[in-house]
């Protein structure tokens, strides 16, 4: 029992060693520099022909900002909310549009495809699905974004041994969890979408706020993780608005911005050094972000009008200019680039595995993910307490309620019309930071992920509507043979399909999820009344809604799975009625 106990543990140190080792063989060491960067954009109100041209309409959101951050350092970027962190962040990933001036490069060069597989991208937000384990949310990711010249296995193994690095074997087998779904805690979640990036084994690891919200001790132990991914050759940048006395002095290089522009960039140990020398300095001892934070905010005192916080300002960019910025353009102008780049001259492939990968493990993820949407107690409940009260409702109805059956099966086709559609409607929407975080670092293709998604879908779409058929058609009398039955199910299911089509074009077409609601409703409520059940001669110049009408076809299909063209039924009480005067009533099926 020890022996296997020993072989067991030995196996693992010699997995890891292994995923360490390749983690190695890849490094890349990266030169980061950005020199006077500028960037605005547009604001104000448009289309105005005449306003003044002195007032533009341009807010600089970014203006005249350098730096240069080396392999194995750790440049933090402290400023407070609307300073320009993220912004700049942006830019220095290759993911920033717009109007962008100055020059940003990698070793020398600028951003590339190559240089984007090498680069590492954490947001502020944790964009993770929320049903997947620890575990599962990191192999997937691997198995995505990690290159064919890696077997599966190795790629597992990159995972397990990223798991092992930030510290999750404690929960790898834990769901994500979210705001309403119980799962792992928020250091725990943020680790993960680390572990994401840490998976690429990226050479320039970029973070958004990575410790914002969370207690002095669990940001300590990811700032503590970064660290240690700085000691291995790895170029780290990281915004933070508040961090602790503890953390401060774990940067390299701090980089103070206000509303845009450069207060000071250097060694995070000289920077309180620096400020004395200027004449500010503390009143009381204070954490040294504290104090750079109040700077930024023009703050010397708590008394300083809005006036003097502006001059304050003024003054601490007058200064940068005069004793930081010539010196740091001059060691930027001086610097050469001598790390050799081994990315440069290789070969890399748009896309890092085949359509076919990418499809069947982008299946595999929604459907792990998704069931449990669909599935879910209240959609279950939903749809059977509605099978159950049509089949009451409707209890054996037979022939001889012709007009009872009518309403029932328009009923379904409108039922199955909107329920699939509200579900489809909020799926871009909800999936959009995740496609787009996935997307931006080039992990698979758009129509890998369409198709993915859409037979994803197909099982869990098509199980509720064949229950649901199931009980309600033979609980109401409908015809009892297995042809028509068939027929019926056939029609519904191709309902489903349709209305999910077109729930899922309105959510890609409006993004905000109320409008998307509304529109779906206009949309759906129309079809039906121009199906022909309410309205069975509608006016010619009206009428050509039906031929767009998903209703419309859904019903004509309905009465055709039950009735001919050419029958004849009895209006009215047979019994009631002597059978000589007995009123026939034909149903003009392939008229409406």
């Amino acid at each position: 029992m020890a022996g296997d106990l020993d072989i067991e543990a030995a196996t693992k140190i010699e997995d890891k060693t292994r995923a360490t080792a390749i983690f190695k063989s890849t490094n890349q060491s990266v030169l980061l520099k950005f020199v006077d960067i500028v960037y605005s954009v547009k604001f104000g109100k448009g289309g105005n022909c005449f306003r003044n041209k002195s007032s533009s309409g341009d807010k600089v959101i970014l203006n005249g900002i350098s730096g240069m951050v080396q392999p194995g350092e750790i440049l933090a970027m402290l400023g407070p909310s609307g300073s320009g962190k993220t912004t700049l962040l942006t830019a220095l990933g290759g993911r920033l549009g717009g109007h962008l001036t100055g020059a940003i490069t990698y070793n020398g060069k600028p951003f590339s495809d190559s240089m984007k597989r090498n680069t590492g991208f954490v947001t502020q937000d944790n964009v993770l699905y929320p049903h997947l384990t620890v575990t599962e949310t990191l192999v997937f990711t691997a198995l995505l974004q990690l290159p064919n010249s890696f077997t599966k296995q190795e790629k597992i193994m990159h995972a397990k041994a990223v798991i092992n690095q930030l510290g999750l074997d404690n929960c790898k087998d834990c769901i994500i969890g979210n705001s309403f779904l119980r799962g792992v805690s928020g250091g725990e979640r943020k680790r993960v979408s680390i572990g994401q990036e840490m998976l690429i084994n990226p050479s320039l690891l970029l973070l958004d706020e990575p410790t914002l919200g969370l207690d002095s001790t669990t940001a300590q132990r990811i700032v503590s993780t970064l660290s240690e991914q700085a000691k291995g050759g790895r170029t780290i940048v990281l915004t933070i608005h508040q961090p602790s006395n503890r953390l401060f002095y774990m940067f390299h290089k701090v980089l103070l911005l206000s509303e845009g522009k450069p207060l000071y960039f250097g060694r995070g140990s000289a920077a309180m050094y620096y400020f004395l020398s200027i004449g500010h300095a503390p009143s009381v001892a204070m954490n040294p972000s504290d104090f750079l934070l109040d700077l930024s905010n023009g703050v010397i005192s708590s008394n300083e009008s809005l006036k003097e916080q502006n001059l304050v300002k003024k003054t601490l960019v007058s200064e940068y200019k005069s004793n930081i910025a010539e010196q740091l353009r001059e060691e930027l102008n001086e610097h050469c680039d001598q790390l050799h780049n081994r990315t440069e001259h290789k070969k890399f492939e748009r896309w890092p595995t085949t359509w076919w990968q990418q499809f069947t493990e982008l299946l595999q993820r929604g459907l792990k993910e998704r069931k449990h949407e669909s599935f879910s107690i209240f959609n279950t409940a939903e749809a059977l307490a509605v099978a159950v009260l049509l089949g009451l409702l409707w209890w054996q109805s037979g022939i001889a309620h012709l007009q009872d059956q009518i309403g029932f099966l328009f009923f379904i086709s409108g039922f199955w019309g909107m329920f699939p559609l509200y579900q489809a409607i909020f799926t871009f929407p909800q999936e959009r930071l995740m496609l787009e975080k996935e997307r931006s670092s080039g992990m698979y293709r758009p129509s890998s992920y369409f198709m993915s998604r859409i037979a994803s879908d197909l099982p869990m779409e098509l199980i509720l509507p064949t229950v649901f058929i199931t009980i309600s058609y033979w609980m109401a009398g409908l015809t009892p043979t297995a042809g028509n039955f068939l027929y019926t199910l056939l029609v519904l299911l191709l309902c489903v399909l349709a209305s999910q089509g077109m729930g899922l074009a309105i959510g890609a077409l409006v993004m905000n999820q109320k409008t998307a609601a509304v529109l779906g409703s206009v949309i759906m409520l129309t079809f039906l009344l121009a199906s022909g059940y309410y309205v069975q001669h509608i006016p010619g110049f009206i009428s050509w809604i039906k031929y767009i009408s998903l209703s419309h076809y859904t019903y004509k299909l309905f009465l055709g799975s039950q009735y001919r063209a050419d029958d004849t039924y009895l209006c009215g009480e047979p019994a009631k009625a002597p059978s000589s005067h007995r009123n026939l009533c034909e149903l003009e099926v392939d008229r409406m």
